[in-house]
């Protein structure tokens, strides 16, 4: 039971982020989003994600006791820390996110994780307990069936509790999330890095198998979500992965949502030792597959898709892709521009994440290559990946403010 003081708190809050919804800065960004994702936009949009370094952003300001209630009020301060904050292009939604508890368990195995943490309790670092030593020996264990679905009881209750605590404040609104797929992830968990590189070799056709399986039992999973109508239209505030959002100028849609209707994510972080053959070969008929079943595809996180764009730019329905530190950012704007494909930048995190002081000139020549580079194209800046920024939210703001006074000084 979350006690009255608590619950006051997270009023105040939600009153607080309708507030910031509502103002004229948050709503003159919503359209340049909507403009920005229709490929029409004037101007690079810009956002740090500070989910990775939120013990600084967004813990120091919790207040709450219960744990049920300092869930919700990271929520509700995660919904407006960027634009109060930081003063980036994430913007607030005048509603509360709920969205289904769905659950997807590859093969039925739920991979068990190794975490070692600071005294303060964030993360250090973590290790996956595989349970494939050898495919060819451990192959029964693909064969097993996977395991998914939307639990809607759950679902009923928190919204319940939400409308309860501040639904007469802030309505509470359940939303469908870019629906998320990365493959070649499963794998590694499953059987570590070396391992899956060796079973491409040593067991070709098994290797094929399993992925095709993992792509029929994703598409599975989906059409299970589609079956019982949880998925919504995600083209608004919606996160659509990396940092992005869902923005679209259309109609919003009568009758059942459909897999097609919807925002799609994948990415293969961990296929950058193969060579493009290989992934051709190995790897790309069952990203291909899945992506057939997305209205529009954001690709990418932090491989150098130049390596595989000549198959990567034939996915179906491709509006955005990530062109993370390692990548060709030349090779890339190239190919982008007046392609109708958003050039997803992110930053070198080490300028944001490294050192107590940002050095101002050291990040103005980096983000100025990409502001030239990038001419042409339209541009997504979203700085990811940022473990601490030393207790220094003033260093954050000073960050965004640079890259907008690059883009001033050398957007055409």
């Amino acid at each position: 039971m979350i006690n009255n003081k608590d619950r006051e708190r997270l009023r105040y809050l939600a009153a607080h982020q309708l507030e910031i919804a509502n103002s004229p800065k948050n709503l003159e960004r919503v359209e340049l989003w909507k403009r920005h994702n229709m490929y029409k936009g004037e101007r690079p949009m810009i956002h740090v994600e500070v989910d990775s370094f939120a013990h600084e952003a967004i813990n120091p300001k919790l207040q709450c006791t219960d744990a049920d209630a300092r869930a919700i009020e990271y929520k509700l301060i995660h919904s407006f820390v960027g634009l109060e904050d930081v003063d980036d292009d994430r913007v607030v939604p005048p509603y509360f996110q709920q969205t289904y508890d769905i659950y997807f368990t590859l093969f039925g195995h739920h991979i068990k994780q190794t975490v070692v943490r600071k005294e303060d309790g964030t993360e250090m670092g973590h290790h996956f307990e595989h349970i494939i030593d050898d495919l060819g020996d451990d192959f029964d264990k693909i064969m097993q069936p996977s395991v998914f679905g939307v639990n809607k009881e759950s679902t009923l209750q928190k919204n319940e509790m939400y409308n309860d605590i501040f639904g007469d404040i802030l309505p509470v609104k359940l939303v469908s999330n870019g629906l998320y797929s990365t493959p070649t992830q499963h794998v590694v968990h499953m059987m570590g890095m070396e391992n899956m590189l060796y079973s491409m070799y040593d067991y070709p056709d098994e290797f094929k198998q399993m992925m095709d399986r993992i792509a029929e039992d994703y598409i599975a999973y989906f059409k299970c979500l589609e079956n019982e109508n949880v998925l919504l239209q995600n083209n608004s505030f919606e996160w659509i992965c990396q940092g992005s959002m869902g923005f679209y100028d259309e109609e919003p849609k009568q009758g059942q949502i459909k897999t097609t209707d919807l925002w799609g994510f994948m990415d293969s972080q961990e296929t950058v030792g193969i060579s493009p053959q290989m992934f051709r070969e190995f790897i790309f008929p069952c990203y291909h597959k899945i992506a057939s079943v997305f209205g529009r595809l954001n690709y990418g996180c932090c491989e150098p898709v130049n390596t595989f764009w000549d198959d990567i730019k034939t996915l179906p329905n491709l509006k955005k892709v990530s062109i993370s530190p390692w990548c060709d950012e030349d090779y890339m704007a190239e190919q982008l521009r007046g392609s109708g494909i958003i050039y997803h930048r992110k930053p070198n995190p080490t300028f944001l994440g490294v050192g107590a002081k940002l050095d101002e000139d050291a990040f103005r020549k980096h983000i100025e290559k990409t502001i030239k580079t990038a001419r042409g194209c339209k541009l997504e800046i979203c700085q990811r990946d940022v473990y601490t920024v030393n207790n220094d939210m003033d260093k954050v703001r000073r960050f965004v403010e640079i890259i907008r006074e690059t883009i001033d000084n050398y957007w055409e």
